[in-house]
């Protein structure tokens, strides 16, 4: 597999960086990784959140032929682990964009849209995803927050950094049982064939919040796949992360270990080779944090200059400088990538061997809270379409349990794109799955 060089000079200019504080307190950790085994349970979950929970609509208003809903309800997952939700993001809020009228009484699909990193608020999803999925299809949709997000980030977070890694599994397990209680709202409400879908980020969550509905459900994950821990061990991703601050503070801390290291089960056939290349590549991951220790001071990062932060633009200047020749297509500008990604323009260092150990923790956790595998399959694998990108530099696959064998029957479907142009062009094979899937149920289920 190859890595998208757009996918790598996107994620090199932006300022975000991840997991700025750390781990999270290895206390949270421990309840999370225990609650992730009652979440991962379909029976077990589901019982967590009754077809009768609570939801109060805010807005109810018509907009031509489009009918909008806005609303919001109490995060289920306060009941169960109260203490790790910020106060910002207790209330879950969501949008819906329904039609007018619908064609067919007996037929009112409506599909949740998980969000993608960074996208806050409902307006990406309601113009990207939403309206033409109405216009083209009839398809109703919810548009949900998420946790740490829009009307739910914490005033202390800047943009869409999560400060811990804790916070990722947060965010699941709120994003898990919040689908839940909408889908019983739906069904309450007369809606239905219910789908969820979603794109990078939001496509892993509407898998994982796909598991635990005990009926046949519409899912269509978009540049996703079966794990979330290559994403932040070997894709692009992995140089937006401290990984000194991490390696501190799991050496320091005794609990991470032992205790924790004991409770994560290191997936050998999945890690042991995404490991070895990453370590092969460390260097070039940690371009933009070599020079930052544990002790980072976040406020005085964000007044650091790119160019200061992001030696890549530097490199990037000097290159335009020694070539004058037009970049006119995405073509080009992917061979010029190449030119200025060439060992000779990436400084390489030696890294620490313990950082392995770290690494290892991490791939450990991340398998552990989002590996398809520890997760009930879904009712009904063929209402199942993945829209994967083939040369995606966030999510690889290389080494990687395939989404066929977890969910056999399941659609596996590959653009020839990277992460970041499949989000630009391929936004309408995305929306002809969901309308696809939807099919599928009407065929399959409905009689008329």
């Amino acid at each position: 597999m190859t890595f998208s060089k757009l996918d790598r000079f996107y994620r090199g200019i932006l300022l975000s960086r991840y997991f700025i504080k750390g781990w999270g307190t290895p206390e949270n950790l421990k309840r999370l990784l225990l609650f992730r085994k009652v979440l991962s349970n379909r029976s077990d979950c589901f019982k967590l959140v009754g077809e009768h929970y609570p939801i109060e609509i805010t807005k109810d208003e018509y907009e031509g032929d489009i009918h909008i809903l806005e609303g919001h309800f109490y995060s289920p997952f306060n009941f169960y682990l109260p203490t790790l939700l910020p106060k910002e993001s207790k209330e879950a809020h969501f949008q819906m964009i329904l039609p007018k009228k619908w064609k067919d009484d007996g037929f009112k699909p409506v599909c949740i849209h998980m969000a993608g990193t960074g996208d806050h608020y409902f307006w990406r999803r309601r113009h990207l995803i939403a309206k033409p999925l109405l216009r083209e299809a009839g398809i109703g949709s919810i548009i949900l927050e998420n946790p740490f997000y829009g009307f739910r980030k914490p005033v202390y977070q800047m943009r869409s950094v999560l400060n811990n890694v804790s916070d990722i599994f947060v965010m699941g397990g709120c994003l898990i049982l919040e689908a839940l209680v909408l889908f019983h709202w739906c069904t309450k409400h007369g809606f239905g064939p219910l789908g969820v879908s979603g794109l990078s980020m939001g496509g892993h969550m509407a898998s994982l919040a796909a598991t635990n509905w005990p009926f046949p459900l519409v899912l269509v994950p978009c540049l996703s796949w079966s794990t979330a821990s290559g994403v932040f061990t070997e894709g692009v991703m992995s140089r937006a992360i401290n990984w000194d601050m991490l390696e501190f503070q799991y050496k320091e801390n005794e609990a991470f270990r032992t205790e924790l290291y004991k409770m994560v089960q290191i997936r050998e056939s999945d890690a042991f080779q995404a490991g070895k290349e990453f370590v092969k590549n460390f260097p070039e991951s940690m371009l933009h944090l070599k020079e930052h220790g544990p002790g980072l001071d976040t406020k005085k990062e964000i007044s650091v200059s790119k160019s200061a932060l992001f030696p890549i633009n530097q490199k990037l200047t000097k290159f335009l400088k020694m070539n004058t020749e037009p970049v006119s297509d995405l073509t080009n500008f992917s061979l010029l990538l190449e030119k200025v990604f060439h060992p000779k323009y990436i400084d390489r260092s030696s890294i620490s061997s313990n950082k392995q150990e770290t690494i290892n923790f991490m791939r450990g956790i991340m398998d552990e809270c989002t590996h398809l595998k520890n997760f009930s399959v879904p009712v009904d694998t063929s209402l199942i379409i993945s829209v994967c990108a083939r040369d995606d530099g966030y999510v690889p696959r290389d080494g990687v349990t395939d989404l066929s064998e977890i969910w056999p029957g399941a659609d596996v479907r590959f653009i020839d794109a990277g992460h970041v142009s499949a989000f630009v062009l391929h936004q309408k094979e995305f929306r002809q799955a969901i309308i696809e899937a939807f099919e599928r149920y009407r065929s399959k289920y409905m009689l008329h």
